[in-house]
C-alpha cells in the first residue's frame, strides 16, 4: 500500500501537472511491521506514526530529500516469520525500495535479517529489541535505532541497586525477546554480589501466572534480604496486576519491571513507589526534538506520544540524516555515512556504534508516582541513564 503522498504525486504525473519536485524520482523506503494478527498491533502502530512525524520533523515538512519526494511503502508481516521474509523480499526486489523500516517482534525480525544480506540492502531494525538483531547471525547489512535486551535490563539493574543482598526471580516470555532479556539481566548483575534463584519462561499469550508465581514464590521466601520479582513481558496478560493480586508481600517479596506503553501504564498504580527503568516517557526526555513530538502529537491525536512514537521518529531522523549527508545512495555509501554516525531524536543524541550498529542511547530510572486526576501511573523520573553508563556487549565485530 502506497502513501498518501506518493498517490497524489503519482495522480499529478499521470495528468502531466507535476510539480518539479514531483518529477524527480521518489526515494522509496519500506516500512514492514505486523499490522494484523497480533496484540502487538499497538506497538506497530506507534512507530508507523511516530516514523511519519520524524520524517515531517527532520525536512522541515517538505517530505522530500535533496528534491526527491519520500514515498513510504507499507508492508504487513502478520506477525508471521515467513510472512515478513516475502513481503521484505518485495520490497526489496519488485519495490525497489532503498532500504527498509521494521519490525515489530523480535523473533519475527530475526528472519528479515538473512534478506537484507540476500538482497544487500540496508534494514533498520525499529522496534524490535533482542540483542540477537545485531548479533553473531545478523550481518552488516543490519542497523538498530530501537533499544536493546542489554540496555532494558542493565538500567533495570541500575534501578535496583543490587548488592549481596539483593535475591531475584525472574519471569519472562518464551522467545527471542525474553530470553535474551534474561540472559543481559544476569549479566548486568554479575560482580554486584545479587543472585538469580530462579528463572520462569511462559508462553507468548499466557494469562494464567499462577504456577510460575508459586514457584517464584517458593523460590524467594525463604531467602534473608531484599525479595524481588523482576517481569520481562512485552504482551498483555497483566503479569504484574495478577502477582501482585496473589500478595508476594506476605513473603516479603517485591515486584519490579521496565515501563510500558500509556495504555498499560493504568495497571502501574498497584505498585506505588516501584523503582525501575523505562525506554522512553514523553515527561522524561527534555529536548527540542521531543518538545515538538508531544507538542505535535497532543494537538493532532489528543493524547502523548508513547514509547514505540519516540522509536519510529529515531528511525526516520536517522534515514533522513544518512541520505542528507551520503555523497551517493547506494548501499555501500550509506553503511559507510551511518557507521558511527550521530543524530538527534527524541530521546537525545543516539549513535551507530560502528561494530555492529547498534544505535547507543540513553534509558531512564523511574518511580511509580499516582496521581488520581492522572489516568495512568507516572513513571516519574529518578535520572537519566547515560549510554556511557552502559557497558553494551557488542553483538559482532564487521
Amino acid at each position: 500500500m502506497k502513501s498518501l503522498y506518493s498517490l497524489a504525486g503519482a495522480i499529478a504525473l499521470g495528468l502531466g501537472i507535476g510539480t518539479v519536485a514531483m518529477a524527480q524520482d521518489p526515494v522509496k523506503i519500506a516500512l514492514v511491521h505486523g499490522m494484523s494478527g497480533s496484540s502487538f498491533e499497538a506497538f506497530s502502530k506507534q512507530s508507523q506514526t511516530g516514523f511519519e512525524l520524524g520524517l515531517e520533523y527532520a525536512t522541515g515538512g517538505t517530505l522530500e530529500i535533496k528534491g526527491h519526494p519520500i514515498e513510504i511503502i507499507h508492508k504487513d508481516t502478520q506477525f508471521k516469520p515467513d510472512v515478513a521474509r516475502a513481503v521484505l523480499e518485495e520490497a526489496y526486489g519488485d519495490d525497489e525500495v532503498l532500504l527498509a523500516v521494521g519490525a515489530t517482534s523480535s523473533g519475527v525480525t530475526l528472519s528479515m535479517l538473512p534478506i537484507a544480506e540476500e538482497y544487500e540492502k540496508i534494514l533498520i531494525v525499529e522496534p524490535a529489541v533482542a540483542d540477537s538483531l545485531t548479533g553473531p547471525d545478523s550481518n552488516r547489512y543490519i542497523f538498530k535505532t530501537s533499544r536493546n535486551s542489554s540496555m532494558d535490563m542493565q538500567a533495570q539493574a541500575l534501578a535496583l541497586a543490587p548488592d549481596e543482598n539483593l535475591f531475584v526471580a525472574t519471569l519472562a516470555e518464551d522467545y527471542a525477546f525474553g530470553r535474551d532479556g534474561i540472559t543481559a539481566f544476569k549479566a548486568a548483575l554479575d560482580g554486584s554480589g545479587a543472585t538469580v534463584v530462579t528463572e520462569e519462561y511462559i508462553p507468548q499469550g499466557t494469562t494464567d501466572f499462577t504456577a510460575s508465581a508459586e514457584r517464584m514464590f517458593n523460590a524467594l521466601k525463604d531467602h534473608e534480604g531484599r525479595k524481588v520479582i523482576m517481569i520481562y513481558v512485552a504482551g498483555g496478560g497483566d503479569p504484574m496486576g495478577k502477582i501482585k493480586a496473589m500478595q508476594p508481600e506476605r513473603y516479603g517479596i517485591e515486584i519490579s519491571t521496565g515501563g510500558h506503553i500509556l495504555p498499560v501504564l493504568p495497571t502501574y498504580k498497584r505498585v506505588p513507589g516501584m523503582e525501575g527503568a523505562i525506554y522512553y516517557y514523553y515527561e522524561a526526555s527534555q529536548n527540542e526534538v521531543n518538545d515538538w513530538l508531544v507538542q505535535t502529537h497532543t494537538e493532532r491525536f489528543e493524547t502523548p506520544p508513547d514509547f514505540f512514537t519516540a522509536g519510529g521518529m529515531a528511525a526516520a531522523m536517522a534515514v533522513v540524516k544518512a541520505l542528507e549527508t551520503a555523497e551517493e545512495w547506494d548501499t555501500e555509501s550509506l553503511i559507510e555515512t551511518m557507521e558511527g554516525m550521530s543524530w538527534e531524536t527524541p530521546k537525545g543524541t543516539m549513535t551507530f556504534r560502528p561494530e555492529d550498529h547498534q544505535a547507543l542511547q540513553s534509558m531512564y530510572h523511574f518511580k511509580i508516582k499516582v496521581d488520581d486526576n492522572v489516568d495512568w501511573a507516572i513513571p516519574e523520573l529518578v535520572r537519566e541513564i547515560k549510554p556511557e553508563e552502559m557497558n553494551i556487549p557488542i553483538g559482532r565485530e564487521n
